[in-house]
């Protein structure tokens, strides 16, 4: 009683000195403004020095949120500018816009609160301050927050009321935060106080009677704190033993039996719960693994209230992680399905991560779900739009989720309503923007197959009857540069089978055998198929000949294109002739000219046999190739066994003496059983001395080096490759580590020994080339920027695990980076920051990590020309992802090889990179393909 007795004191001395300080003028003698000194002028020279920064500074970060409003380190850095200049009406101002479109953080919200109570002092203006709880306490689950709710709440026990207002507030706490096993106790303990003082005031003068009245009202109260102990004594809390002895100790009656008995249930369960609370304690930031494995306990416990808290905890530290958000709302949306619940955590999600079209999306259902007014959805669905998500892509699931709802709204069985319009007008709109807004930020629409027109045109066909409509739309679609595409007429075509006439699937098919490029033997087929079954004599005659005509148009083109393929490998070959001939001349006409022994000539042709294959080695590989192996022909046969000379320790022969000192060293043959325990090195300086000596040296620490074998040319100069065989398996795997380190100013290249010839699929690789979308693709570099120097840009957007800085072969950078984060909303935050940063007078470009595809050979399927079944899914500059989506049926669909020349000449396009190598495609007869295609 006495500790709540001095808190309402300390609280009513608090708001006297503020009031106090509210009326003290600026200058006042006691503050010392009025002073001479020539010191304190200085100081005050510099003070007006460091205002006038703070104001320019005021007004630079002003103008940046004007641009961006959704950069949070401005925001805060704003308010802690304005708070330090005692801007009192632009720091509220600031904050109102902060709340408005993030959650403020458990800090944020503490000193905006306490600096409005040190400034409220009406009723009005603290019924302002219990607005400000009221949003405060819906951010997050905060426990300090609730408990300066409710003792900021006693402060206005003397209304009416006061008290009742007081324990609504308490009880509303404990039903948020009260089981909170570490911060729980600490507001039980402060109800029980405020009880307890209501206990003390409720008692009647020393030496006197009570009343009855008195006496009920005394019996009440002490029920009230009797209840507040069994409660809290039933909830599995820290130091639950201690409110125990005080519960006994307080109590003057003994304690019940099934009060002992939930008290000693709720210890048993504390036991259980100790071990993730102390994880939690133990771990760093953001304990999201921790985090995890108490949501798993809690969730297989089943308490629906104790799954909500250890969420809440769990997002409360990991606010800016997506997939939590994602599986809590799912849990909320399938078990608890309190709207109220439901929706407050659905619109905290999407404003801590708007960059998440998912969660969007399940925002937008469970408003559907909970019959929220169709106004407040179409705002929410106009925020969505303006998010900035990061993928094209993205957009487009969207608006198919809003026509999805506008759809849903729509009574198909009237021949007009205002809801059909709006949805019309709707599909219309998305069409129109993902043209206009979302092509000029992506360049592309992210719609290459046009599905929304698509679904468009169904809806249209099968739910209005409005079949005019809905070729309109197929008429758009197909001037899209979706008419050479077989799926595409197709799909058209079951459209107008189920809700047209044969006169226009004659016609479509009639326009798909003329227009398809990729397939046209499968259109063909379908029309014969069409006319076999409906057609009269003319039509099928008409069929005949017209899928004759093209079919041999078609043979003719494949024909033309497989010879023009055959000439330029024919030329191919030739050129390759001339060089192996040009190459031999040139030998032959140095020879000529030396004056030697017979025996220095044999010797010379002897070593000229030996390293005749080495000669048709690339002097220089393709850029990015550093991590292969020699050709089979030169995996055969290799020498260079001794490096310079058959003694290594000997002195250096002549430069001209060479070939003439080699002419003895055996062959080399490679042995591919000895694959598994070698590793292959190149990318090294061709000028190293001894790359043996400094090999084994390097390689030692990964294991016993057995042999070690560098390729040198017949001038005895070495190649910059060698093969370094271990004893262990282990080792060389230990080895692969030192891929890219730098030796002698290059990056080593170092990769299993595996012969491409007889594995072309084998990739060495390290890196992902595919979207990564918690890793950032940099690039503007400056040359001279070094690896700390952009983690510390970096880092303060979020906890960067990785950066890798990209150099060309020589080691030198190519104002490339890579960084990588722990997750991707860390990621996604620093794109919208960094993205136009300007580094050491470089202005640099930031985006999602998406490399684009590599050029590799094809496998053309034999008879078949290799074009795209599917519209092309081109990906473009990185983070700029393109829709995985296809409207050809998943029967049809099959893997199509990378970039390559056909039979026909045709090129075909890659789809996106794959980490697995492409499945042969299975081979199908028209017959087949037209079969699936009719199949309802």
């Amino acid at each position: 009683g006495r500790r709540a007795e001095l808190h309402k004191m300390a609280a009513a001395g608090a708001e006297v000195a503020a009031e106090e300080e509210k009326r003290l003028p600026e200058g006042d003698p006691e503050s010392g403004g009025d002073s001479d000194d020539e010191g304190d002028s200085d100081s005050s020279g510099d003070g007006e020095d460091e205002e006038k920064e703070n104001e320019a500074e005021i007004q630079r970060l002003e103008e940046q949120l004007s641009i961006n409003a959704f950069d949070y380190n401005c925001h805060l850095d704003l308010i802690k500018l304005l708070r330090q200049e005692g801007e009192l009406v632009k720091l509220r101002r600031a904050r109102q816009k902060m709340s408005e479109l993030f959650p403020l953080t458990e800090e944020i919200w503490l000193d905006w609160l306490k600096d409005e109570i040190k400034m409220a002092s009406e009723i009005s203006e603290r019924e302002k301050v219990y607005e400000l709880f009221e949003r405060a306490v819906k951010d997050y689950i905060c426990p300090e927050i609730w408990l300066e709710y409710a003792q900021y709440s006693i402060g206005g026990i003397g209304q009416e009321g006061g008290i009742e207002k007081v324990r609504s507030i308490f009880e509303r706490a404990l039903t948020a935060v009260g089981l909170h096993v570490t911060k729980g106790t600490a507001l039980w303990e402060a109800y029980r106080e405020f009880e307890n003082a209501i206990l003390e005031t409720a008692q009647p003068a020393p030496g006197s009677i009570p009343s009855p009245e008195q006496q009920q009202v005394l019996c009440s109260q002490l029920e009230k704190i009797h209840t507040l102990f069994r409660r809290q004594l039933g909830i599995p809390l820290l130091d639950m033993e201690a409110s125990y002895a005080e519960y006994e100790e307080w109590s003057e009656e003994p304690i019940p039996e099934t009060t002992i008995k939930n008290y000693k249930k709720a210890l048993q369960q504390l036991e259980k719960c100790k071990p993730y609370e102390e994880a939690l304690l133990g771990a760093e930031t953001p304990k999201l693994a921790e985090y995890q494995a108490y949501i798993d306990f809690e969730m297989k416990a089943g308490d629906p209230a104790r799954i909500q808290l250890i969420y809440e905890r769990a997002l409360a530290e990991n606010c800016l992680v997506p997939d939590l958000w994602a599986r809590y709302n799912q849990y909320l949306d399938r078990q608890l399905k309190v709207k109220e619940l439901v929706l407050s955590a659905h619109d905290r999600a999407v404003r801590n991560c708007p960059w998440t079209v998912g969660l969007w999306i399940r925002y937008l259902l469970a408003m559907e779900r909970h019959r929220v007014e169709h106004s407040i959805i179409s705002e929410m669905f106009e925020k969505a739009l303006n998010a900035g998500f990061i993928q094209a892509t993205d957009y487009v699931e969207i608006w198919q989720a809003y026509l999805d709802y506008l759809r849903r709204r729509v009574d198909f069985t009237q021949d007009s309503s205002k809801e059909l319009e709006e949805l019309r007008s709707a599909f219309a709109r998305a069409v129109e923007y993902l043209k206009q807004e979302v092509e000029e930020r992506f360049s592309e629409s992210g719609d290459p197959s046009c599905t929304i027109m698509q679904n468009w045109a169904r809806v249209e066909a099968r739910l209005c009857n409005n079949m005019q409509k809905a070729r309109e739309l197929w008429d758009n679609i197909m001037t899209k540069g979706n008419a050479k595409y077989a799926n595409m007429w197709l799909e058209y075509y079951n459209l107008e089978r189920a809700h047209g006439d044969t006169q226009h699937c004659r016609k479509a098919l009639h326009r798909a055998v003329q227009c398809t490029s990729d397939y046209p033997e499968h259109v063909c087929e379908v029309l014969l198929t069409l006319e076999r079954i409906e057609g009269t004599l003319e039509d099928w005659d008409a069929a005949v000949q017209k899928t004759e005509n093209r079919l041999a148009r078609v043979n003719e083109q494949r024909a033309k294109a497989a010879e023009k393929e055959a000439a330029l490998a024919k030329q191919e070959e030739e050129r390759a002739e001339q060089r192996k001939q040009a190459r031999a001349e040139k030998k032959a006409s140095k020879k000529a000219k030396k004056t030697r022994t017979g025996d220095k000539r044999k010797a010379d042709e002897d070593d000229e046999g030996e390293w005749g294959q080495e000669e048709e080695l690339p002097s220089k590989r393709h850029r990015g190739e550093g991590d292969g192996v020699l050709p089979e022909e030169d995996m055969e046969v290799e020498t260079g066994l001794f490096g310079r000379g058959e003694n290594p320790d000997g002195p250096a022969a002549p430069k001209e003496k060479a070939s003439t000192s080699r002419k003895d060293v055996p062959k080399v043959l490679h042995d591919s059983s000895k694959d598994k325990v070698t590793v292959f090195v190149s990318n090294l300086s061709y000028t190293m001395a001894e790359p043996e000596a400094k090999l084994r040296e390097l390689f030692g620490s990964c294991g016993e080096v057995v042999e070690i074998r560098a390729v040198f040319n017949n001038k005895g100069t070495f190649r910059g490759y060698c093969y370094v065989q271990f004893r262990e398996e282990e080792a060389a795997r230990q080895a692969l580590a030192l891929d890219r380190t730098a030796v002698e100013g290059r990056p080593m290249f170092v990769s299993p020994c595996v012969d491409k010839n007889k594995n072309p699929d084998f990739k060495v690789f390290r890196y992902s080339t595919t979207l990564e979308k918690h890793k950032l693709f940099i690039s503007g570099l400056p040359f001279s920027c070094t690896k700390e120097e952009l983690e510390e840009v970096c880092k303060a957007h979020g906890n960067v695990k990785d950066i890798r800085l990209v150099t060309n072969r020589a080691g030198k950078p190519k104002g490339l980076a890579y960084v990588e984060y722990e997750n991707e909303a860390q990621a996604s935050q620093a794109v919208m920051k960094m993205d136009g940063l300007t580094v050491k007078d470089h202005v640099i470009k930031v985006m999602i990590s998406n490399p684009p595809l590599r050029k590799l050979p094809a496998r053309p399927e034999p008879g078949m020309a290799s074009l795209p079944l599917t519209p092309r899914q081109i990906y473009g500059a990185r983070g700029k992802g393109r829709t995985q989506l296809s409207m050809m049926p998943r029967a049809l669909q099959r893997q199509s090889n990378p970039v390559a020349k056909a039979e026909n000449g045709m090129v075909q396009n890659s789809p996106a990179a794959s980490s697995e190598p492409p499945a042969e495609p299975k081979k199908m007869s028209n017959a087949d393909f037209a079969k699936m295609l009719l199949k309802k």
